[in-house]
């Protein structure tokens, strides 16, 4: 009986099913908008680090903080969400299908959220809603904006109402079956955001809306504040579990190897589910008005979300060093000479791995309630974000266009594009090197975050960010050479690249793992304890934070007083 079980494990999956040409347009206007927001978002953080040396002023009037808003949500909401979703749909797509019905749908999610978008981005743009990426209260936007905001969202829930219909319409079909593991996970990601996502939906429905429009003189800040970080930290792992993704079903087909372990990826992927959501307190550390010990129950659940990673970690050299014995490794690191270094599809995404090891160390940090009060607000905190997102994040999502892309469009990586794709990822690890590197020493230094080149009338203790302020400048150039090396890698695999097939890897798991257990197909026990821990974590603080919450803010519009 279970060894029928394990066939029946390896067999679902090996599972890959074709991608159609009605599907391929639908998954490459997800990725393409994205790429458009990378260089939007790229130009923009380019500016920044401009303006930040004391040397170059915007022209034609444009304010710093309207560049900052506009580099903070094209980069950590457009690019990701919509490089995400459509990742998502190649996955499911690949594994499970998708129907005429379900596809139809998936375009109506796209184009709410396209339009969203641009709601959004037009009220950037022309200065009425210079709010930052956090849009923190009691600064207000334009009504717009936030309408845009909700749109978006909305889009997104309907794409992952998408996403569980394909998998119980595949479970429906196949009785008994496990789920194939990409589609697993997908499942447990869009789970994660449709519940972080109810609190930022929740926040600019309820409060920011009727608030900008005038229904509501005040605004409660903390509440508003709880309400966007319930959703601000899951959103990090919700950027991050698709390269998790990558990195556990797709790297090990890349490099000759297989799947180490199907349940430890899937146990895994619902440990980060538990641990990711009830833990925003984190956030706000020093923020007045919420109970001590509410921050210290949370900040122990975050430190929870180091077991799934090191389970990761663990997992992921496990399947290298076993890859490279098998090709003949010798001795005790024998084995990286093995792995395929002049592979983009490879080294791009293993350059992510390695920077999220100073990158979680710095998370650590940040979820310390001592050290957090150092670092709090400078510009560390921006460093740690560009080690994390922007790097392992970002070269793990431009590890999977490389194969991704060409897979979608009917052409081929080239040896050109991938010796020009490894040009790029060097690039982008060295540019952010400097800059991050910079962001954190200014940062122990107590150089602020969040804030435009100012002298403080002339501190002495200003004069020591200076040049950690010019290094970022030159790091963030070197930066926006990789981005438009990446744009260029885009747009010719895209149109370009020679017609052919390009593989859409998935590893098949290791013979002699162990069966996966049933039970990880119990999503009411998972989404289940997942509620229980979010209630346990909120609601007597929220309820505390409601009755005790001081008077409500007016509203402050930027530039102040316009």
């Amino acid at each position: 009986m279970q060894l029928a079980r394990k066939v029946i494990d390896r067999q679902t999956s090996a599972l890959a099913l074709p991608i159609s040409k009605p599907e391929s347009r639908l998954y490459m206007s997800f990725l393409s908008i994205a790429f458009i927001s990378l260089f939007i978002g790229g130009l923009m953080g380019l500016l920044q680090v401009f303006v930040r040396t004391g040397k170059f002023t915007l022209p034609f009037g444009i304010d710093y903080y309207q560049v900052l808003t506009v580099h903070g949500v094209i980069l950590g909401l457009v690019l990701t969400t919509y490089f995400i979703i459509g990742f998502h749909f190649s996955l499911m797509g690949k594994t499970v299908g998708i129907s005429d019905k379900q596809r139809k749908i998936a375009w109506i999610a796209f184009w709410i959220m396209v339009i969203g978008t641009i709601l959004t981005a037009t009220m950037i743009l022309l200065g009425e809603a210079s709010v930052l990426y956090t849009f923190y209260a009691p600064l207000r936007a334009h009504p717009v904006f936030y309408i845009g905001l909700a749109l978006v969202v909305v889009g997104s829930w309907i794409a992952g109402f998408v996403n569980w219909h394909q998998l119980a319409v595949w479970k429906k079909a196949h009785p008994g079956e496990k789920s194939p593991l990409l589609a697993f996970m997908v499942t447990i990601n869009t789970i994660l955001w449709f519940i972080a996502s109810l609190g930022v939906a929740v926040a600019v429905l309820i409060q920011f809306i009727p608030w900008s429009l005038g229904f509501a003189e005040t605004i409660n800040v903390l509440v508003s504040r709880t309400l966007f970080w319930y959703f601000g930290h899951p959103l990090v792992y919700f950027w991050l579990l698709p390269a998790y993704m990558a990195w556990y079903a797709i790297i090990p087909k890349i490099i000759g190897g297989k799947l180490f372990s199907d349940s430890l990826a899937r146990m895994s992927f619902v440990l980060f589910l538990f641990f990711s959501i009830p833990v925003g307190f984190h956030h706000q550390l020093t923020e007045p008005g919420i109970d001590p010990t509410w921050k210290f129950i949370q900040v122990v659940l975050t430190f929870m979300v180091v077991i799934p990673s090191l389970m990761t970690a663990f997992s992921m050299f496990a399947t290298f060093e076993i890859t490279g014995r098998r090709k003949g490794a010798k001795g005790l690191f024998g084995w990286l000479k093995k792995l395929p270094w002049k592979d983009v599809r490879f080294l791009a995404p293993f350059i992510g791995m390695v920077a999220f090891i100073p990158g979680g160390a710095g998370g650590i940090i940040n979820a310390s309630h001592q050290m957090n009060a150092v670092v709090h607000n400078t510009i560390w905190v921006t460093g740690h974000f560009h080690l994390t997102v922007a790097t392992t994040v970002m070269l793990t999502f431009f590890g999977i266009s490389y194969w991704l892309i060409p897979h979608l469009r009917g052409r081929k990586l080239t040896p050109k594009i991938n010796r020009l794709g490894i040009i790029q990822a060097i690039v982008w690890a060295v540019g952010m090197s400097i800059m991050s590197g910079a962001m954190h020493i200014q940062g122990l230094l107590g150089g602020p975050r969040r804030s435009s080149y100012s002298e403080y009338a002339g501190g002495d203790q200003v004069t020591e960010w200076i040049g950690y302020q010019m290094a970022q400048a030159i790091g963030g150039t070197i930066l926006f050479v990789g981005i438009l090396l990446m744009v260029y890698i885009f747009i010719k695999l895209t149109f370009f690249a020679p017609k052919g097939e390009e593989e859409f890897p998935i590893a098949e798991e290791e013979e002699n793992a162990e069966a996966t257990p049933a039970y990880f197909e119990n999503w009411k026990l998972w989404i289940g304890i997942t509620v229980v821990l979010i209630l346990a974590a909120y609601t007597i603080p929220f309820i505390d934070i409601i009755q005790h919450s001081p008077a409500g803010s007016v509203p402050f519009d930027f530039p102040i007083g316009r």
